[in-house]
């Protein structure tokens, strides 16, 4: 594809299907012995480098020097062309491949250039995203390669129908091991919940460790965010008015997850579990609680090319210290994203209409995605849609912690809300997705809300 050149010949492909196909490559016959027999990478250079530091490359390119033959040689070059591109601070790497010169060259010697163009030092970007019900503008300034190590310091302004924040971020990676990475952030949220008649604005910092362990993926984070609470409009329920006020939480949280799906927005394989405990009120702050939940989902390509995919979630926030927990750290369930033909968030406990969450959730979902009737425009635009037939159920419960694991279990078993339904998916490149659904809400209970037919647009949560 361009990237990878032998020196004096045509550009020769990355990847390969077999060895006959690489000795049709049109080169001089002193290359082509190349092929078959051992070669000694002496050099390896890199042109091109402004403000990027060397011993940070050292790291991405060291394997080429292991090379045995030619082949291996255009194959760790393609894998190291694959990490400088990974590292966020060069626009384009070519990767020439030549015989060695000099007085030090070996008859089998090869060097190998990474011709490399670093981005600018100052980028910017605009955007407009749309989900859940609610639009936003997205302005953005971005520093990379702050210090040349692949450092990142990106400040974002957005601005929507329900949530206003800005933040400025400092991302540090590990050199020799990109996902190994510390984020360091600074933000201030203004959003509106306009099921709960509540508005909330945030104003905290965090730190953020992220690494890789074995086949899980960990993040260790601390969070300091001072929060005010106020009532959204005049008719606010006195549960919500009570809630008002400012309170600070200061938590840790870890996350591990094992993620082997193809896709985090269509998978049609593979399977995601993912963990997160957070601890508050240790370190400090008014909030005070133990926070547990999960996601399971579990994906699998049936015949005709459609794909049969399981989902499941659930959590528990159990206080600490005898305080009851804050409206702001509750969990919430019903809308697009959950339990489909109920209102946002609009499932469990509620005060005059205001939907006051709850400390213990559980909802899942089955969803069967086949291909449009007679495949229209197949290896084309057509197959960005899916139909779509789906089952969804769960529900969201305040628990009396004193009553015991089998009284808690009885509750979250009682008044089961859930749904079913068809519809038509469109994915939307690898970052979104849009459904339109028609949703048939069963088990309602009083006080809930049902919106029926449902347009939903959401990410990589697929119940």
């Amino acid at each position: 594809n361009g990237n990878v050149y032998m020196a004096g010949t045509k550009p020769l492909p990355t990847c390969f299907g077999t060895i006959a196909h690489i000795y049709t490559v049109d080169m001089g016959s002193n290359v082509a012995k190349l092929f078959c027999v051992q070669v000694v990478v002496q050099h390896v250079n890199i042109q091109g480098l402004g403000r990027t530091k060397e011993d940070l490359l050292g790291y991405e390119i060291s394997d080429v020097f292991h090379s045995k033959n030619l082949i291996d040689v255009m194959r760790k070059a393609h894998i190291a062309r694959q990490r400088l591109l990974r590292l966020g601070i060069f626009k384009q790497v070519e990767v020439l491949i030549d015989t060695s010169e000099g007085t030090d060259a070996l008859p089998n010697g090869l060097d190998v250039t990474f011709e490399v163009t670093e981005v600018k030092r100052l980028t910017g970007s605009y955007n407009t995203m749309v989900g859940n019900n609610e639009g936003s503008m997205v302005l953005g300034l971005k520093l990379p390669n702050t210090f040349g190590r692949a450092e990142k310091l990106t400040f974002q302004f957005s601005y929507g129908t329900k949530e206003t924040s800005y933040g400025l971020s400092f991302f540090k990676p590990q050199p020799g091991n990109f996902e190994r990475n510390l984020t360091l952030n600074l933000y201030k949220v203004t959003g509106q919940f306009p099921w709960s008649s509540l508005k909330e604005t945030d104003k905290g910092m965090s730190a953020e460790l992220n690494f890789p362990l074995g086949v899980t993926n960990h993040t260790l984070k601390w969070e300091g965010v001072w929060r005010e609470l106020g009532c959204l409009a005049r008719s606010a329920s006195f549960a919500v008015r009570e809630e008002s006020g400012h309170s600070l939480k200061s938590a840790l949280s870890h996350t591990v997850s094992i993620d082997s799906r193809n896709s985090a927005i269509f998978p049609s394989r593979g399977a995601l579990l993912q963990i997160n405990q957070e601890l508050a009120g240790y370190t400090g702050g008014d909030a005070s609680f133990l926070k547990e939940d999960f996601e399971l989902q579990v994906n699998r390509r049936l015949f005709w090319d459609s794909v049969l995919s399981a989902s499941l979630w659930g959590g528990m926030l159990y206080p600490i210290g005898g305080q009851s927990s804050s409206i702001a750290d509750r969990f919430y369930l019903g809308g697009p994203t959950s339990v489909r033909g109920f209102g946002m968030y609009s499932i469990g406990p509620q005060s005059e209409g205001d939907y006051l969450g709850g400390e213990a959730y559980w909802a899942g979902g089955l969803h069967l995605y086949t291909p449009l009737p007679f495949r229209p425009g197949r290896g084309g635009f057509g197959d960005l849609f899916r139909t779509h037939f789906f089952l969804n159920a769960g529900n969201l419960c305040n628990l009396n912690y004193g009553d015991g694991p089998q009284a808690h279990l009885q509750k979250l078993a009682e008044c089961i809300r859930w749904s079913y339904g068809a519809g038509i998916v469109l994915r939307l490149g690898n970052i979104a997705r849009l459904e339109l659904n028609y949703c048939v809400p069963m088990g309602v209970q009083s006080g809930d809300r049902c919106t029926g037919t449902r347009a939903g647009h959401y990410n990589s949560k697929l119940l």
